[in-house]
């Protein structure tokens, strides 16, 4: 691999996502307050625009361009970080020991994935709810209401083993859209309604806290949160953020700051507990979609972006849109939960 920083591959750039750059992927910027050096379409600096005082290190990791990259967990015990391409529809596999990174393609969108306990892929495609393994293929254990022009978007599993997914219009955006929670005896519950576009699910680390983006409306909510029945408790608005930028995935680092990727801002916005922002990364395309801890110390924020609906003009703009980035943010994440079957359907 050639490292485009004017190292030699292996030189020490002493940020944490830069000790594998030589392993995983092209050096996009590195650097320390005061150092100046030529931008490029491939690598450029970013200083902290909260503070103007650190830079991020960013690598694009692999070669894949996704029309919708979305959904990005660690899997701790396989070293592996997988992701979804909503539109083209696939799975995407990155394992983390030898670069290697694999796709399977899915019959139909898929808008968001899960650990399951038994070592499978929990997989939200428009009508269905399923398990998933590479050999086995797709077993289907729930199913929402139809609703024609639907699919699930957004989806993660709380820290008790549910799994949370919204729907939404895949035209019109029209308010139409229900947040759901999938239970260890298989039943799907309707939570909250009239979705436009359901986002940003994630949950404090002691679990007391839920959030829930309709990134349309511009605002991220936190909810209290009955860990033991599921339930939600008392809403508040836990940040707003300015148009055209729009709040999309998030994650909770150890320290219990909500990381989200906003749409259309070309940032990740790592908000405190009470909800101020404590900083903000820029990423080198203009939307972000989702992001995710990972690496052997969960010292990694790996970011998918999206390439969709771009004009060849656009994309030779921007040909990081699409790619899945690595950063060094200087914190860790929490293990992703998994889902927790029930009896018939453990293997």
């Amino acid at each position: 691999m050639v490292v485009e920083d004017g190292r030699a591959p292996g030189e020490a750039v002493g940020l944490t996502a830069m000790k594998c750059q030589s392993k995983r992927g092209k050096l996009i910027g590195h650097g320390r307050s005061g150092h100046k050096e030529p931008l490029s379409t491939q690598r450029r600096l970013y200083r902290d625009a909260m503070f103007g005082v650190a830079m991020t290190s960013q690598i694009r990791v692999g070669d894949e361009t996704d029309i919708l990259g979305e959904t990005p967990i660690w899997n701790e015990q396989e070293q592996a970080l997988y992701w979804v391409d909503i539109r083209r529809p696939a799975i995407r596999r990155l394992s983390y020991p030898n670069d290697r990174i694999e796709t399977w393609s899915m019959p139909d969108l898929v808008g968001s994935i899960a650990f399951a306990e038994d070592g499978r892929l929990l997989v939200a495609l428009p009508d269905s709810i399923c398990l998933y393994d590479p050999t086995s293929g797709l077993t289907p254990i729930a199913k929402p209401p139809r609703m024609p022009g639907h699919r699930f978007n957004d989806g993660r599993c709380d820290r008790e083993g549910r799994f949370w997914v919204g729907t939404m219009h895949n035209i019109t955006r029209a308010p139409e859209g229900v947040l759901y929670r999938l239970d260890w005896r298989g039943e799907l519950t309707r939570v909250l309604s009239e979705i436009q576009i359901p986002n940003s699910l994630a949950w404090s680390p002691d679990g007391r806290t839920m959030y829930f983006a309709d990134s349309l409306r511009h605002k991220i909510f936190a909810y209290e949160f009955d860990s033991g029945s599921g339930e939600l408790g008392a809403k508040r608005v836990f940040a707003t953020t300015e148009p055209p930028g729009f709040p999309d995935g998030s994650a909770v680092d150890a320290e219990g700051y909500l990381w989200n990727a906003e749409f259309n801002a070309g940032r990740v916005v790592r908000y405190a507990p009470d909800g101020h922002i404590d900083r903000s990364v820029p990423v080198p395309v203009p939307r972000p979609t989702c992001c995710a801890f990972g690496g052997p110390s969960l010292d990694i924020l790996y970011v998918t972006t999206t390439s969709q609906d771009m004009t060849e003009a656009e994309r030779a703009a921007q040909p990081l849109a699409g790619a899945l980035l690595a950063v060094d943010v200087g914190v860790r994440g929490l293990p992703e939960p998994r889902f927790v079957l029930t009896p018939r359907e453990r293997q």
